[in-house]
């Protein structure tokens, strides 16, 4: 090896920038000579870094030469039947090891499980106020590495299909055979009104809840046609005079009215908490139900990471 060969100056970017952007400058870098840098650096020589890497001792020489092109240093110097690194070259490993740490980490081609890793998880406001508790103290529980992201759900069968979210639980099903689906648990529709509502403790023939207007929560989805259907035949004519896609809005428009509402049995034992509600039997009604499921993509199940929380989340309901 040629040690006395160097290039007098460090070698710039084309256009001659002293800072090029950081796009720019890696795209005149082989990432790969940083392995072979690693490789050398940590065995202490060409040879022994040859075999870890199944390459020839010529193509590491050749590859640490292309570095001494980039940086103004010679790296690595002979000593005895190894090499020795430059004072430059141990900075260098400092910087390039830890990045090439988090780059495993973040790519996890092992699948371990205790690198930490976010896992996003689509709810809907009111969906994510009765399941994210639950999910968030299995998952700490199991697996303590991991942090947990909630988002909205937009379109729940395109976020799932183009990756953009990692699990989603909601109401709705979804028809594309991608995507896969358990159901954690299944709720009661209830009849909710104000505390000291006039049609609290009155007898709730169909007829006598017509007087009454209502505020309706809109989720859209074909699953729910059915049960929609079977409700506007329970309470037919019902004048909605409000609606709103997020059901706390409505629970405070409630407390604050006499509108009612319909919503599920543990959402309305949550939101009572909070304003004064009252459940209005109507039998029904209460013998309807809505499932909620966790959605996933079904190629999600190839990574043992998301697998495994899937697994928790199912076994926590």
């Amino acid at each position: 090896m040629d040690y006395n060969n160097l290039p007098a100056k460090r070698q710039l970017a084309p256009g001659g920038e002293e800072k090029p952007q950081i796009f720019r400058t890696l795209r005149n870098i082989d990432l790969n000579l940083l392995t072979i840098f690693e490789a050398v650096y940590v065995h202490k020589g060409i040879v022994n870094a040859a075999k870890i890497l199944n390459l020839t001792p010529s193509a590491i020489s050749q590859s640490i030469q292309k570095l001494r092109a980039i940086f103004p240093d010679p790296l690595f110097i002979r000593k005895g039947q190894g090499v020795t690194p430059t004072a430059y070259a141990t900075h260098l490993h400092e910087y390039i090891s830890q990045g090439l740490e988090s780059i495993l980490g973040a790519l996890d081609l092992t699948g371990s499980h205790d690198k930490q890793r976010t896992i996003t998880i689509g709810t809907a406001p009111s969906v994510g106020a009765l399941v994210l508790p639950t999910i968030y103290q299995a998952v700490k529980r199991e697996a303590p590495q991991l942090l947990l992201r909630n988002i909205p759900v937009d379109d729940a069968e395109s976020q799932l299909s183009q990756f953009q979210t990692d699990l989603i639980v909601d109401c709705n099903t979804f028809g594309a055979r991608a995507l896969g689906h358990n159901v954690l648990y299944a709720d009661n529709l209830v009849l909710v009104c104000r505390k000291g509502h006039p049609a609290y403790g009155r007898a709730h023939a169909p007829e006598l809840l017509r007087e009454y207007e209502y505020a309706l929560f809109v989720n859209e989805g074909f699953s729910l046609n059915h049960l929609r259907q079977r409700v506007n035949e329970l309470f037919p004519e019902r004048l909605i005079s409000f609606s709103s896609y997020n059901m706390f809005t409505i629970a405070a428009l409630i407390g604050s009215s006499d509108l009612l509402t319909i919503m599920p049995v543990r959402l309305f034992n949550l939101l009572r908490q909070h304003w004064a509600l009252e459940q209005i039997p109507f039998a029904p009604l209460n013998a309807e139900s809505i499932e909620i499921s966790l959605h996933y993509n079904k190629l999600s199940l190839r990574d043992p990471i998301l697998e495994n929380v899937i697994n928790i989340i199912r076994k926590a309901f």
